[in-house]
Parts: C-alpha cells; structure tokens; sequence
C-alpha cells in the first residue's frame, strides 16, 4: 500500500507541483516552437511521455549495472533508442504530424526534461516509481503544450483542433474553424500569437498563472538556481571552470 502511495505521489507532482515546462522552466523550445497548434502540441508532448516512460524504466532496471563514469553516455543511447522506435512509427502511421513537428521530434533526444528525470529520479529509484514519474512528467508536460496551443491557435489562426483527423479519425471531424465567424463581426485571427514574439508574450502569462494557482495551494515559488542545482553539475564543463577559478 505505501508503494502505490508514493507512486501516486510521484505521479501527481508533475501535474502541477513540480510541472517540467510551467515550474521547472524545462523543454521550452519545443513548447515555444511547436505550440502553434493544439495538434502539433498533442503529439509532440505524447511523444515525449512515451519516450520518458520508456526511458526512465529502462534506466531504473538498469541503474546498478551502468558504470558512473559512463552513466551520460548511457542514458542519451538509451534515450535515443526509444526516440528512434517512436520516430519511426509517427513516419509509419502519421507522416503529417511527423512533417508538422519537423526537426523537434528527434531533438527529444537532447530534452532536458527527458535527462533531467534519468539523472535526478530514474537513475536512483526503483522502476514503478520511475515509470510512475515518468507519466506524471510526460502528462504535466503534454498538458502544458495543450494550454499554450489552445490560445495560440485559437487566437493567432481562428481555429481548434485544427487538423486533428491527422492525429486520430473521430468520423471525418477537422477541428473547429471560427475564421468566417470573426470576419462577419469584422475581427480577424491576432498573427502575432502565433509567431514567436506571441509564444514568449503567453508562455510568461501561462507562468505566472500556474505559480499563482501552486502559491494557493502553499506551494513553493519556481526558482531558476545555479549551477550546482543542476543534475549535470558534476559533469557539467562550467561548473568545473567556475570552481578552478575560485
């Protein structure tokens, strides 16, 4: 019972408390660059679950067999694997998202967040609990794709879903288009939302919003620490230049 407590923990605290992209800044490039559409949003942030789950497990099972000098090395072959496996069968299956998403599919591989997890959780905890925390990641991650696509698309192209048939066949429905709508009011989409000035200008308003509704709950403030936070740091060609110079 305390096993199935604490993978719901783990679970959970990357929906909102300890959220990848919202809390930790982490994955913002694909969260800036993919986030023009709900579709594109959707599929780069269940790519990149499938990829953390796998990854995460597969790391867990093997974290007492992978030297510790080689551990980085390792955990990006193993992490390039699964990318690999699940490029392959969005080429297979959908080659229009696969062409939507372009280059950031198999820069999952270098995601911070898909590391980050291997290096600060999976590398020293049992598989449940990786795979638990690999789900809430993914999940807290695709649903803060979701939110920036929704607006984005909604307000920068007049549409929703846009696409969606691409993504998974609901009887023939494409989304909503509400571009005739605003023209007969005499509106017309904000282009600016969806280009990277309006990516950056949303992703600080969906920031601070998610902090404002974490400080309700009593949580702590996202902070940005330095370098001896970071799970790298010991590796990490800075951190060793910045402790010769002092």
């Amino acid at each position: 019972m305390a096993e199935k407590k604490s993978c719901m923990k783990e679970f959970t605290k990357g929906l909102l408390r300890e959220n990848p992209t919202m809390r930790l800044v982490l994955g913002t490039c694909p969260t800036l660059a993919v986030t023009t559409s709900v579709v594109n949003a959707i599929g780069m942030g269940l790519a990149a679950t499938v990829v953390l789950i796998c990854s995460n497990v597969a790391i867990s099972a093997l974290r007492k067999v992978i030297p510790s000098k080689v551990r980085i090395p390792a955990y990006i072959v193993i992490i390039a694997s699964f990318v690999t496996i699940v490029q392959m069968i969005v080429k297979a299956f959908l080659p229009v998202l696969d062409e939507s998403l372009g280059i950031f599919l198999p820069l999952i591989v270098v995601n911070c967040i898909i590391l980050g997890r291997a290096e600060a959780f999976a590398s020293k905890n049992p598989v449940l609990l990786s795979a638990a925390d690999g789900l809430g990641m993914g999940l807290g991650f695709t649903a803060a794709l979701f939110c920036m696509g929704a607006v984005r698309e909604i307000l920068g192209a007049g549409t929703f879903l846009a696409g969606i048939k691409d993504l998974v066949n609901i009887g023939g429905f494409n989304g909503f288009d509400f571009s005739d709508t605003l023209a007969n009011i005499g509106l017309a989409p904000i282009t600016i939302f969806i280009l990277p000035a309006g990516g950056f200008f949303f992703f600080g308003i969906i920031m601070a919003l998610t902090n404002k509704i974490a400080s309700g709950k009593g949580l702590p403030k996202a902070e940005l620490h330095g370098c001896e936070h970071c799970p790298m740091a010991a590796s990490c060609s800075r951190s060793t230049l910045k402790e010769d110079a002092q």
